[in-house]
């Protein structure tokens, strides 16, 4: 405004800036109520339609920065989620190895223990074995020294021609076992 009053005391002073502006045509009054009616323009369009266009920038600028800071967070809690599925993930996987070699010992305990037990029912099968066997032995033993105490009474009384009397059998056929033991 200022300037438009420097101008207009120019051209009352007839001065250089005068004689272009009557050449041009300029009608020095309807220039300042111009001036005039654009800077109230300029002032409601600053007050009424560029300060709410800045605001909305403002708060969209503002809007942007925390979606980027809410994008940061969100991506530091993901970065964080991995590294806990990480840690997760070692954990199970030792865990499981833990688990299959606890397997591995006990299939080789009950490996063991079957083994023995199969061993100790080996022996007691061959212990009885023994035993039955040691039991038939004994008894063809008994029944062969019978069978023999009987052969020898009968081949002694056939060869004295006598007949014995039960007593002297009993007597020969243990004499005869005892000479079949020794």
């Amino acid at each position: 405004m200022f300037n438009a009053l420097a101008l207009l005391a120019d051209v009352q002073g007839e001065g250089q800036v005068a004689q272009i502006a009557r050449t041009f045509g300029v009608d020095w009054p309807h220039l300042i109520s111009q001036l005039i009616s654009f800077c109230i323009v300029c002032g409601l369009l600053y007050w009424f339609a560029y300060q709410p266009v800045l605001a909305m920038l403002r708060e969209r600028r503002r809007r942007i920065e925390e979606g980027l800071a809410g994008a940061e967070r969100i991506k530091a809690e993901l970065a964080g989620i991995e590294t806990q599925r990480r840690e997760i993930l070692e954990q199970a996987n030792s865990q499981a190895n833990r688990l299959i070699e606890e397997a591995r010992a006990a299939a080789a305990r009950v490996r063991e223990d079957e083994t023995r037990k199969a061993i100790g029912a080996a022996e007691q099968i061959l212990a009885n074995a023994r035993e039955a066997a040691q039991r038939d032995h004994d008894r063809m033993l008994a029944e062969l020294k019978r069978e023999v105490g009987r052969l020898v009474v009968r081949t002694t009384a056939a060869v004295t021609g006598k007949i014995l009397t039960p007593e002297d059998q009993q007597r020969l056929a243990e004499e005869t076992a005892s000479q079949l033991v020794g």
